[in-house]
């Protein structure tokens, strides 16, 4: 899944608009217009489709974490990451969504996936950590489309 798929879906599971995922940039420091939003949700045959870079995906999830969370009480931007893992986007999904554990095994039952509390913390740990685990694609694809579904 390339991170031009992850933002396709997260607008389509957090219900956004190009403008919206333009003011998420905004608040991370990144002046963005709708127009350069709109060719990152194109497919890649396409025409003016253009490739959104980890970077850029950071400093989107940065702004929905901002948005939805306020501001560092630091008053600093975190500084966006050059390889942003599957893990780290799991992260900061759960960081802007103030998701606990047990919140976010419910949103996999959504979609009747079944993960425990003891994998998703194998997930959060750093890599150095002996439990840590990379987390497969699979279970970002199948958490995007829980949060996309309603109780």
């Amino acid at each position: 899944m390339t991170h031009n798929d992850t933002l396709r879906r997260l607008r389509y599971a957090l219900n956004m608009n190009d403008t919206k995922i333009a003011e998420m940039l905004s608040h991370a420091g990144r002046k963005t217009t709708a127009e350069e939003v709109i060719n990152w949700l194109k497919r890649e045959d396409e025409s003016g489709y253009v490739e959104l870079s980890p970077t850029l995906l950071c400093r989107f999830l940065d702004g929905l974490i901002i948005d939805k969370r306020g501001p560092h009480p630091s008053g600093k931007m975190p500084e966006p990451l050059e390889f942003l893992s599957i893990n780290e986007i799991l992260k900061k999904l759960r960081i802007a969504l103030e998701l606990q554990a047990d919140d976010m095994v419910a949103i996999f039952q959504r979609v009747e996936f079944t993960v425990t509390k003891s994998e998703l913390s194998a997930f959060f740990r750093r890599p150095e950590h002996r439990n840590f685990r990379k987390c497969p694609e699979q279970v970002l694809k199948k958490f995007i489309k829980g949060l996309s579904t309603k109780t």
